[in-house]
């Protein structure tokens, strides 16, 4: 999971090994439901996680059945057995799909919806965004290329040094991979757990992916900016954070990274796609984090989402989108969904707004009754 505080090279995706909502991760415990993040359905309480449902209601069809199919498109290359177990469901989305997928017509392609019920139990269900970053850095230190990427330290019988003893020099040169221009950046990139590196040569993006971490707690650099009083916590997004390290020394930027002792290692690899914990390449706004406990991997989703304007604010709108849930994420527990915006700045910024309310319907092909006339 990852901040959109960079110059980002808008080029495409690369395997995300770690994870985790790009507010949560920032704000772990910090949670609000009002009604301007979407949340507005009291027409109902449901009973059941998954409640079946005879009609969903709602106005609107999925905007976006080329990119469903194409992220089951790459579940079928990517991981047969996972196609294979969900195709029956798969087959007839795309030909309600064809036929215009109209939420009233599920049942016509032998479709069944089952209702989330949410935190709430009136069917409002959280989602949050992520995101894959690109940084510049460059292979060896130079002007404002200073801020070191690391590899994961050999093992060793004492635990790994905290953030702040890192940035004070507790690791070897030799296990630097890289230099940023920016330790916001690095450490963003740290808490989406994967990114692409630009080194500015000309050099296809180099995937920089999760390695490892030196095994101390994380703790929420949101959390501590609410708990300070400098952020209202109704106002605490990924633009407050980048507005306030935009707006205070190095010095302080760095006090505020170092309250949280957790610090992430990687390891480059060849440009390669973004991949979930599923192995499938994910689909920007076709692919979901969830609590697989609950919502399993492969389960096919149709989901209101508020639609957010430019400066992440509900619109009062909403936008139905078909998606799968390919990945997990640490911070993504029960009835809250995080969607994957893609790659770069503008993926980054949108993914960082998302704290808002929709409902969702996972869709299940029907069973045949057997034994009836």
């Amino acid at each position: 999971m990852n901040l959109g505080l960079t110059k980002i090279v808008n080029k495409r995706a690369v395997k995300n090994g770690l994870v985790i909502s790009v507010f949560f991760s920032l704000l772990a415990g910090c949670q609000t439901h009002p009604t301007d993040k979407g949340q507005q359905y009291k027409d109902g309480r449901l009973v059941q996680d998954l409640q079946k449902v005879n009609q969903v209601n709602v106005q609107g069809r999925p905007i976006n059945a080329p990119d469903f199919n194409q992220q089951v498109v790459e579940i079928k290359n990517a991981s047969p057995r996972l196609f294979q177990n969900n195709s029956d469901t798969y087959h007839a989305i795309e030909n309600w799909l064809m036929a215009g997928g109209e939420p009233a017509k599920l049942a016509n392609f032998n479709l069944t919806a089952f209702q989330m019920e949410g935190a709430d139990n009136y069917g409002n269900v959280q989602f949050t965004g992520y995101y894959t970053p690109v940084i510049e850095a460059r292979r060896v230190p130079q002007g404002e290329f200073r801020y070191p990427l690391y590899g994961m330290p050999p093992k060793r019988k004492s635990r790994l040094p905290s953030r702040a003893a890192i940035y004070n020099g507790a690791l070897s040169d030799n296990l630097i991979l890289a230099y940023s221009n920016s330790v916001v950046d690095n450490f963003m990139m740290e808490v989406q757990g994967s990114g692409y590196v630009d080194f500015g040569d000309g050099s296809p993006l180099n995937f920089f992916g999760y390695a490892g971490k030196n095994g101390h707690a994380y703790k929420s650099i949101g959390k501590v900016l609410v708990d300070r009083g400098e952020v209202p916590l109704n106002q605490m997004s990924l633009q407050a954070i980048h507005d306030w390290t935009n707006n205070h020394s190095e010095q302080e930027v760095r006090q505020l990274l170092e309250e949280n002792p957790s610090f992430v290692f990687f390891k480059p690899q060849s440009f390669v796609p973004v991949r979930g914990a599923s192995a499938v390449p994910l689909i920007a706004k076709a692919s979901v984090a969830s609590d697989k406990t609950l919502i399993p991997p492969g389960t096919a989703l149709l989901a209101e989402i508020p639609v957010l304007d430019g400066n992440g604010k509900f619109t009062g709108q909403y936008e139905m989108r078909m998606m799968v849930a390919l990945d997990v994420g640490g911070a993504i527990k029960g009835h809250h969904f995080d969607i994957y915006h893609g790659t770069g700045h503008e993926a980054g910024k949108m993914a960082g707004f998302y704290n808002h309310y929709g409902r969702v319907w996972v869709l299940k092909k029907s069973q045949p009754l057997f034994g009836t006339m």
